[in-house]
């Protein structure tokens, strides 16, 4: 019959082997008795540990991708708003560019025509087939007054039509309404430049088939008539057809591009001098004859 009860070893033994075991772990660690058979487990294992820790690399590599890409998108935009920025900018300086160049060009025509002008900018354009009508900022409170020529830097606009406090209606020389007193600057031939109703074109119905105009041929203002002073440029012949005594010609200014117009004195009335709103600026200029 077995015994109910197994007599284990005492707890003196025990304590012995576990000093002796450590006693022996120590010797290995001091003389490195271990190291290759540590070695050859940790080689064993090393698939192991990499495959344990993939999934944590991958998401670590994926989320410092992620954020180099979201810090490269939010770079790349933030770039692409200073472009458009420095391109509107660009556009704004191209455009100063220009109206300074036109500026230059109706001042020195200001001085090359020797007469008391003013500039005056367009506030409204109306040119439609039945009338080419233009409205500027400065009007009887600046000494404007209708019948007065307005030209641009290239030749005659047109001249003014109606007048208010501050603003004047300029009628083109190419409104069918409209004609001009002209003479072929070659020869000093007279006749009458009357508006079409396009914006390129006037004609010269009064010519005689037989008259002496070629292609090319420069028209300005005879004086006739006492409205536009003699000289000013006003259109070009461009067209000639003898059988039927018709002849075209293309203003010289350009009318379909203006924004600012120069107003001319040919008369001996001053321009007054009025207190100006601080709303319209003065664009006068004085030039001595």
């Amino acid at each position: 019959m077995k015994p109910l009860f197994i007599k284990s070893p005492s707890a003196g033994f025990g304590l012995l082997v576990c000093v002796l075991a450590s006693l022996a772990l120590l010797a290995c660690e001091q003389f490195s008795l271990l190291k290759p058979f540590r070695e050859i487990l940790a080689t064993a294992i090393y698939p192991v540990q990499q495959l344990v820790n993939s999934p944590t690399q991958a998401a670590n590599k994926f989320a410092e991708v992620f954020s180099s890409h979201a810090n490269l998108l939010a770079v790349n935009e933030e770039l692409r708003k200073e472009q458009m920025l420095l391109k509107a900018k660009l556009l704004k300086f191209a455009a100063l560019e220009h109206e300074n160049v036109r500026l230059r060009g109706l001042l020195d025509t200001s001085f090359k025509l020797g007469e008391q002008v003013m500039i005056a900018e367009l506030l409204a354009v109306n040119v439609v087939p039945y009338e080419h009508i233009v409205v500027v900022n400065k009007g009887s409170r600046f000494g404007v007054y209708p019948g007065q020529p307005a030209m641009d830097a290239n030749g005659v606009v047109g001249q003014v039509l109606r007048v208010t406090p501050y603003s004047a209606e300029v009628i083109l020389i190419t409104d069918p309404n409209h004609a001009i007193p002209v003479q072929v600057n070659r020869n000093g031939l007279r006749t009458i430049a009357q508006g079409t109703g396009q914006i390129d074109s006037l004609s010269l119905p009064y010519l005689s088939s037989n008259a002496d105009i070629q292609v090319g041929d420069l028209l300005v203002t005879s004086g006739m008539g006492g409205v536009f002073p003699q000289g000013y440029p006003v259109a070009k012949v461009i067209a000639i057809t003898s059988q039927f005594a018709k002849f075209g010609a293309a203003p010289v200014a350009k009318l379909d591009r203006n924004r600012e117009l120069l107003l001319v004195w040919n008369r001996p009335d001053p321009i007054p001098r009025v207190p100006k709103p601080s709303s319209c600026p003065d664009n006068t200029v004085h030039v001595e004859k």
